[in-house]
């Protein structure tokens, strides 16, 4: 019995070698990427700190006179991300069948789909929207476009795996009651699912929902756009309370989040 007690110990020491040679690396490879770009400049950080300790000062008191205004882009902002999460969960459900190994219909069709889908996601919303902002012009669209087409990359991605991880004999089962495609894929796949992909739903809404206050700053509307606003004139105590605003709003947003994934489990 001590042998391979033995055994087990010198493997947990060979492993626990490895992660702290790994860690050691990572840390020296982070701490040489700041030398060599000059991101690590203690100088120029302890010089800046008087200039942000003057900047908070000038935050305070939260100015709320114009709380009234906000409202309508906070609500667009809500919009923005719920119509940009169901853009990408309907061309992420079909993508993601092509994108699943045991439900794509050829390998050649897999890489393809699976490509896409990384091309999607290699392009941040930002950059979406500013794109999308120079196509159609300010307000919402863009927003949602840019939020609709990133997500599909991510959103696409998780349900290909969900759907990769699928018990094989209930599809089984359904195959051999003579089943068609489409109601294997219905009741054979996704019933086993559904939990998954629903909370696939809805983090990528809460996420949506601070991205889509970033996408205010460049011209996509909702309540990003008063806060970039507010810092262009230099009325800090009004952003700082914008920004007050967007934060109680997350917080709703998260609760309401998990709530909804208690109830769809």
């Amino acid at each position: 019995m001590d042998q391979p007690f033995d055994a087990i110990l010198r493997h947990d020491g060979r492993r626990r070698m490895r992660a702290i040679g790994l860690a050691a690396a990572l840390v020296l490879a982070v701490l040489l990427a700041f030398r060599t770009t000059g991101l690590l400049d203690l100088t120029r950080l302890r010089e800046g700190v008087p200039s942000m300790l003057d900047l908070v000062k000038e935050m305070f008191p939260p100015d709320f006179t114009s709380l009234r205004t906000w409202w309508k882009p906070l609500l667009d902002t809500l919009t923005m991300s719920v119509a940009g999460t169901a853009l990408a969960v309907g061309f992420s459900l079909p993508l993601a069948f092509l994108a699943a190994r045991n439900t794509s219909p050829h390998p050649v069709v897999y890489h393809a789909i699976r490509s896409l889908l990384s091309a999607f996601r290699s392009v941040p919303e930002l950059v979406l929207g500013i794109i999308f902002v120079a196509a159609v012009g300010f307000g919402a669209l863009p927003g949602v476009l840019a939020l609709g087409l990133h997500s599909i990359g991510m959103v696409g991605k998780l349900f290909s795996e969900a759907i990769e991880h699928a018990d094989r004999e209930p599809i089984e089962a359904v195959e051999a009651a003579g089943a068609s495609r489409i109601q294997v894929y219905v009741h054979g796949v996704l019933g086993q699912v559904f939990p998954q992909l629903a909370d696939v739903v809805v983090y990528r809404w809460e996420y949506n929902f601070r991205a889509s206050t970033i996408l205010g700053t460049v011209g996509a509307g909702g309540i990003g756009f008063e806060l970039v606003a507010s810092l262009r004139v230099m009325r800090y105590q009004e952003m700082f309370a914008i920004v007050l605003v967007v934060f109680a709003a997350v917080l709703v947003v998260d609760g309401l989040g998990a709530q909804l994934r208690k109830a769809l489990r």
